[in-house]
């Protein structure tokens, strides 16, 4: 399977056929694909397999056992080596890769330790270990937003895993292992502000991400800070 998202997060709509079908679970693998599977705190894109004049709703997309299914409302008229057209939600899926763009602004200028976070449509969240309680609202979102008035370009780098031998820095997320691609990891490059590893979708610049709000920022224990974000439209 070419998980065309990897290279090409605008990719709305592709021609490819049915690899797999699992009629007990009512999913479906293609042999390519641009629906991105639920991981890393990213939702799994919705949309639509299309078919004979027939559309078919995407509920859900999950990463499985090293694949790509999605989870289809019917899959009562598909064959295997069925030729098919499958749309994403672009609007979500828009939406989620500047939510996810936002995040890596976060990450960066928050030097803390990544406890969990999570990717939403309306608000998206980081929680940080900070013991100390160092995080500032205020200052927090000046400073992202002056960082995306700026146009830092975002691309990826596939470099050697054992990098993190050496730089174990690299990883800020504690509670999410790095992705693997082809035994290489995937990083995230955001100018000269961020560089992670990350296997999610994001815009190609800062601009893109548009104006944030910084919403609640919420205990979570002793130890752990939650971070809310807001677009702006």
């Amino acid at each position: 399977m070419t998980k065309i998202f990897e290279e090409d997060a605008y990719k709305k709509k592709i021609i490819t056929k049915i690899k797999k079908i699992d009629k007990e679970n009512k999913s479906i693998e293609l042999e390519d694909t641009i629906f991105y599977g639920k991981s890393g705190g990213q939702p799994g894109d919705i949309g639509e397999i299309i078919t004979k004049g027939v559309k078919i709703e995407v509920e859900n997309t999950i990463k499985s056992e090293g694949s790509i299914k999605n989870i289809l409302e019917n899959i009562d008229e598909l064959e295997v080596n069925q030729e098919v057209e499958a749309k994403i939600n672009w609007t979500k899926r828009y939406r989620y890769m500047r939510m996810h763009s936002a995040l890596h602004l976060m990450c960066a200028t928050i030097p803390l330790g990544v406890t969990g976070g999570q990717i939403g449509f309306e608000k998206s969240r980081l929680d940080f270990n900070d013991p100390d309680k160092e995080i500032n609202k205020e200052e927090l979102e000046d400073k992202i937003n002056t960082i995306m008035k700026n146009d830092h370009k975002i691309f990826y780098e596939y470099i050697d895993s054992k990098i993190l031998e050496s730089q174990p820095e690299l990883v800020r997320t504690m509670s999410v292992k790095p992705p693997k691609i082809d035994g290489k990891l995937r990083f995230v490059k955001i100018g000269d502000i961020d560089f992670q590893p990350c296997g999610g979708t994001h815009v190609k610049s800062t601009i893109e991400i548009g104006e944030i709000t910084i919403g609640k920022i919420e205990n979570k224990g002793k130890m752990n800070r939650r971070v809310n974000i807001l677009l702006n439209d």
